[in-house]
């Protein structure tokens, strides 16, 4: 019988074990070739610090991919029990009282290990493994309704930056790889998840208010318009693709930190396993100073309390979170019978 197809990769000081290397995870697009599953690890290695400095110490979610993006995927929140020794781990409760030991990527080779098993994007905690109940970065994730153009898409993020700046906050813009804008802000960790998603959903409202028609903070998705900022990414057990993720596109776009100066002119579709090496190599990390810019939420939080005493309650809630106080009937307008 054949040996089994692998190859071994260097990361970190360790060999890594990769198995069908050949294994193609995402079909020839657009005159380029086929990128292979050893295509995807060595990206990782070459970008891993840049990768490494968004994930360090962060429990992270496993989105498996093991016969590439033509085929079916699944999440991982705990690792595998047969792993090896030196993999670094980190134990998450959830809203329903359940837990997991999830990977905590602080290497390369770490990187290289979950490629193997078909991970393609990397989905981190907002918080530290040291803290698991502050976290330590506010995510905007700024998310097009149907049919709304990628250069409105820009335009509400641009609004996201003064507004930041306004509350003395530090933004830091990334394509998201797909259709949308994230905004990661390096916050000081002093505030549950519950305190950091009322800081978000303070924002988005108030981004609704400058841009009405254009950007939205409604929850149901039959009452959206414009861009919808998304403040329930900040809940608990809520993840989204980290910077310097390959997204399983077919163009395998990356998720990629920008200057705000390049915001306004951005094309989503240059930014790609293929060439976000280089452009990291020629350019740097724009986001590589993001742990230096730790800010706080008091202005935030105050626009929150101002929109509380003016009658505005909670906000709704993914589905699988208990019932909030303040949070009103969890169903969507159209199918609502009677009052609140």
């Amino acid at each position: 019988m054949a040996a089994k197809d692998y190859t071994t990769v260097e990361a970190a000081g360790r060999q890594v074990r990769i198995s069908s290397p050949a294994r193609e995870y995402f079909p020839a697009h657009d005159g380029r070739p086929a990128i292979t599953k050893l295509d995807l690890v060595e990206y990782h290695v070459t970008v891993a610090d840049a990768l490494v400095n968004h994930l360090c110490e962060r429990p992270t979610v496993l989105k498996r991919w093991k016969d590439g993006i033509t085929g079916d995927f699944f999440f991982q929140k705990r690792v595998p029990e047969k792993r090896p020794e030196w993999l670094q781990t980190g134990t998450v409760t959830f809203p329903s009282g359940r837990s997991a030991t999830e990977l905590v990527p602080n290497d390369a080779a770490h990187l290289v290990w979950a490629t193997n098993l078909g991970n393609i994007d990397w989905n981190p905690w907002p918080c530290r493994r040291a803290d698991l109940d502050h976290p330590d970065e506010l995510r905007i994730d700024l998310d097009p309704t149907p049919g709304i153009p990628w250069d409105e898409v820009r335009h509400v993020a641009l609004a996201v930056r003064e507004l930041l700046d306004e509350h003395e906050l530090v933004g830091f813009p990334k394509t998201s790889g797909s259709r949308g804008i994230h905004v990661n802000v390096r916050i000081a960790p002093e505030w549950d998840f519950l305190g950091v998603r009322r800081a978000a959903l303070a924002l988005a409202r108030e981004i609704e208010r400058r841009m009405p028609g254009r950007a939205t903070s409604k929850w149901w998705k039959e009452e959206r318009v414009g861009v919808f900022l998304d403040y329930n990414q900040n809940a608990r057990d809520r993840t989204v693709a980290s910077a310097y993720s390959v997204r399983p596109v077919p163009d395998a776009r990356v998720s990629t930190p920008l200057r705000w100066d390049e915001v306004a002119d951005v094309e989503p579709g240059d930014l790609r396993l293929d060439t976000v090496p280089a452009r990291l190599r020629e350019v740097g990390d724009p986001s590589a100073d993001i742990d230096a810019r730790a800010c706080r939420l008091d202005g935030l939080l105050e626009l929150a309390r101002r929109d509380e005493e003016e009658g505005l309650g909670d906000a709704p809630w993914p589905p699988h979170f208990a019932k909030q106080a303040g949070e009103g009937r969890r169903v969507a307008p159209s199918r609502a019978r009677g009052g609140p």
